[in-house]
Formats: C-alpha cells, structure tokens, sequence
C-alpha cells in the first residue's frame, strides 16, 4: 500500500488539506470531529484502503493543517459543507461517499441537504442532533468564553502539547488541539452558535441515500437516541451500535467490516445512481 498523498487547494481564499489514501474513482471522503483533524480517521483511512477503497480525509476551515481564520462567520456548518462539495470539485468527482464523526457527520447531512446529487452514501458516526446540540452548548459555551476571553489560561498547555512529537496514535490530534492559538479554537466554537447544527427534520427525512449511522451509549453529548432517530428519519439506512466512543479507533475490525460492506454496497450496480435518475 503506497504512503498517502498530502494535498491542498484553495476555496474562498482559503488553504484546505487534504490527505489521500488508496486509490480509484470510488471515493470516500470521511471526515473529523469538532476542533481535531484528519489523523483522527487516518487508520480507518490506511484500513480501508487496504480493502481497496479511496479514502479522502479533508482538514475543514479551522482545523489541522488548513487555515485558522479569527472570525466566527467563517466557521459555520453550511460552509464546511461548501468546502466539501468544493473539494468533490477539485478531485472532478460527480458523486462520493460522504461521512464523518461528529461535528464531520452533521456536515456529511448538510452536504446531503444542499447538495444531494453530489452524494453516493453516507457513512454517518456518532451525529450530533436536537438530543444533544443542549448537552454541546453547555459543555463548549464556557470553553470558547475562556479562549476568547482568558487566552493566557491556556497557555500552559500550550506549551505542554508542543513538547510532545507527532507519534501516529489515535490521541495525536487531541495533543495538537492544545497546541492551537485560543483565539483559532474560540472562533472555531463561536462559529457553531452562529447557524444551525443540523438540516431540519423534515429535510432529513427526504433524504434518499443510503446511509449507514453508528453510534454508542454512555455519551449525552454523542446521544445514542440521535443515532436511532436518525436512522428512523432517512429512509434508507441502518443502524450498527458500536462499543464504546472509541471502538472503531481502538479495535476497529467489526466497524471496519461494516463500512466495508457499506462501501461497496452502494457502488453496485444496482444502486440507484441519482446522478442520471437510473
């Protein structure tokens, strides 16, 4: 298996990266978590291409290696969206995969809201919807006051993460994260409580694509209730309980078999393809 390629381009004046593993045109972008990056996925990304799957992993606006613009306008669920559908554009891809964990699931439906054609399936973990968008306000309005407001409380950990190196494992984006200017991060957080976190109810319920939703108990925020009624709202999909929070990173072998069944599911050809109506 070749080493994965590390690209960018550039949308609204902005540096988006982006990493590619495997290869072909059947592609799945997966994308990361609120205010981590694309090596919170990278194993899920070096396994399934090994099952012979492209993988894109994409650092949103604010995150990892892309920009960190200061404004909170500029971080907002729709845009994210944008950048993905922007990023299908500059691959020249009609349709992909589209999926992420957490704040990346909530974009992947927004993608899907905005720009259905655009998506082939989607691989939906651990979204975040009406359950637990109060439990994200309570625990991230007081974060982002104390980034906005008291910078130099974290500059401790500042220090702290970047006397740690880059080591591969699944808490490397965590460490980073503490390493990023407080005014980066606050903006990041500001951005959610500027426009809506999810496409509405009745939105998702017209959402014909075939989906595959994971989640787990034991997290208010991750609320497995959002997962089952999620997959009670799309009309094609299914549902797989993981484990725990960190199943798939830690020993991803059942959730690996499931999105590889997933993904080449919806490539048959007897999928629908809703970009000729066939």
């Amino acid at each position: 298996m070749p080493e994965a390629s590390i690209d960018e381009f550039i949308w609204e004046g902005h540096r988006l990266v982006y990493e590619t593993h495997g290869e072909g045109p059947r592609t799945f972008v997966f994308l990361h978590g609120l205010l981590l990056d694309a090596t919170l996925n990278r194993g899920i990304g070096r396994a399934l291409a090994e099952r012979g799957h492209r993988v894109v992993l994409l650092d949103l606006l604010g995150h990892g290696r892309s920009d960190h613009p200061t404004h909170a306008y500029d971080h907002r669920m729709e845009l994210w969206a944008e950048q993905t559908v922007a990023l299908l554009d500059h691959l020249e891809l009609d349709q992909a995969v589209i999926g992420g964990v957490s704040l990346g699931a909530n974009v992947a439906l927004q993608v899907a809201h905005g720009a259905p054609d655009r998506v082939r399936g989607m691989v939906l973990e651990m979204p975040v919807l009406e359950r637990g968008t109060m439990v994200g306000a309570a625990v991230f309005l007081p974060i982002m006051v104390s980034l906005r407001y008291l910078p130099w409380a974290w500059a401790p950990l500042r220090r702290l993460a970047r006397a740690f190196p880059a080591t591969g494992h699944p808490l490397d984006p965590f460490v980073t994260l503490m390493g990023v200017h407080p005014r980066e991060l606050g903006a990041v957080l500001h951005g959610l409580f500027v426009g809506a976190v999810t496409p509405p109810e009745k939105s998702r319920r017209n959402m014909h694509i075939p989906s595959l939703v994971l989640g787990h108990r034991r997290d208010p925020l991750h609320a497995v209730d959002d997962a089952t009624a999620l997959v009670r709202e799309l009309p094609d999909s299914r549902f797989v309980e993981a484990n725990s929070i960190i199943e798939a990173r830690t020993r991803p072998a059942r959730v690996l078999d499931e999105m590889d069944a997933f993904l080449h599911g919806v490539w048959e050809p007897s999928s629908v393809d809703r970009s000729t109506g066939s």
